[in-house]
């Protein structure tokens, strides 16, 4: 039975907390950890974990040896203090999205996950979605062929009154605006099927919520090794937020939500439709299994294999420090209207919380500050 502790009782812990409860033979909440208490007092009772204790600090229960699991679900900038933590004091921890506020403590929450032999896994939860589950294994077959083109339309809507809470909006809270704590889901996911860009530039902007230093739009154009492009537009001011990822590749095109095309040439060069690889495409894709589950419960659930069975999970540290680089890129190319080559290295000036503040523009000043919202209720964009 592994033992968990939620820290930080906001709004998102109710996805994870619902996630641990469809395991109750492999998995017990007994402890949860906010710095308003009442809050941790409110999910106590909603979801009946009468076995839980409450704690306003993290601090508090790091000596707790039947703790084995840490599932951190705070705002940002405290990601990697707590984080830390709990690995030096032999916790396995498992963080929310995005996973820390620089490179530089990416890298610290690394060496500290290696040094204490611990897992550190990021959520990543829309991986585990069947759409992009059978998207990654249609390109791994080959089928598409290699990929020329990747359009990843991350768009969301967000009304004014969302950067009202206290810890969003700013770049040393929040650390990043609509493409750190948006974009970052469909980045990871592009990251993970089509690897990463060696190049950059990038445009943000911050269009309809002056309440924000953050950006609320940015379009970066991507350039891969093998000659490939792609273009992420990530946004919180797109109604419907019809959000997609369209690999062109050199035999079809394919995507999330799911959708084949495949053409040929004819003899002048002109396409024609190649119905026979579509078909086979098709026939692929619908062979493949659906997700048991569905959201973080699926990522909880491979979290809790990979610590019975001492293996690696799907969404790995590494993995959360590659999406908040690609990411760090398209905050410095669209700050100095310059592309941006990668890797980034430590002598950027935006590997450092400090660099980053220092560096990053102010859009607007905040102007608006409230502890929490009445209502709780939230989004986790379009299923595929």
């Amino acid at each position: 039975m592994i033992k968990v502790a939620i820290i930080g009782t906001g709004n998102i812990s109710a996805a994870h907390i619902e996630g641990y409860l469809q395991f109750p033979e492999r998995c017990k909440i007994v402890a949860l950890v906010d710095i308003y208490p009442e809050k941790a007092e409110e999910k106590k009772k909603r979801f009946g974990l009468t076995d839980a204790e409450v704690y306003d600090d993290h601090r508090k229960i790091l000596d707790r040896n039947d703790i084995e699991l840490f599932d951190v679900c705070t705002p940002p900038y405290v990601h990697s203090e707590i984080t830390i933590n709990a690995l030096n004091a032999g916790k396995n921890v498992l963080v929310e999205k995005p996973m820390a506020a620089s490179l530089e403590e990416c890298d610290a929450m690394l060496e500290a996950a290696q040094r204490n032999n611990k897992l550190l896994s990021i959520v990543a939860q829309n991986r585990f979605r069947t759409g992009y589950m059978r998207l990654k294994q249609v390109l791994d077959s080959g089928l598409a062929g290699d990929i020329s083109h990747v359009e990843v339309d991350s768009y969301w809507w967000r009304d004014h009154s969302y950067y009202d809470l206290w810890w969003r909006g700013t770049w040393e809270k929040e650390g990043g605006g609509c493409t750190l704590n948006h974009a970052i889901h469909h980045i990871d996911m592009m990251i993970w099927m089509a690897g990463m860009p060696e190049e950059i530039q990038a445009a943000m902007s911050n269009t309809s919520h002056d309440n924000a230093e953050v950006e609320d739009l940015s379009v970066a154009i991507l350039k891969f090794k093998n000659r490939a492009l792609g273009q992420i537009t990530s946004s919180v001011v797109h109604h419907g937020e019809e959000q997609q990822i369209v690999f062109q590749c050199k035999k079809a095109r394919i995507s999330a939500p799911w959708k084949v095309y495949a053409s040929k040439g004819k003899s002048n060069g002109f396409p024609e439709r190649n119905k026979e690889l579509e078909n086979e495409i098709e026939k692929f894709y619908e062979s493949l299994p659906a997700q048991k589950y569905e959201g973080h419960t699926p990522q909880i659930d491979d979290v809790l294999k990979a610590l019975e069975t001492n293996s690696k999970p799907l969404s790995t540290g590494e993995g959360g420090r590659r999406a908040l680089e690609l990411i760090t890129a398209i905050y410095k190319s669209a700050s100095i209207n310059q592309s941006v080559k990668l890797p980034l290295t430590k002598d950027d000036p935006f590997y450092t919380v400090a660099g980053l503040q220092a560096n990053l523009p102010h859009f607007y000043e905040k102007s608006a500050s409230i502890e929490n919202f009445e209502d709780e209720s939230i989004t986790f964009g379009r299923e595929v």
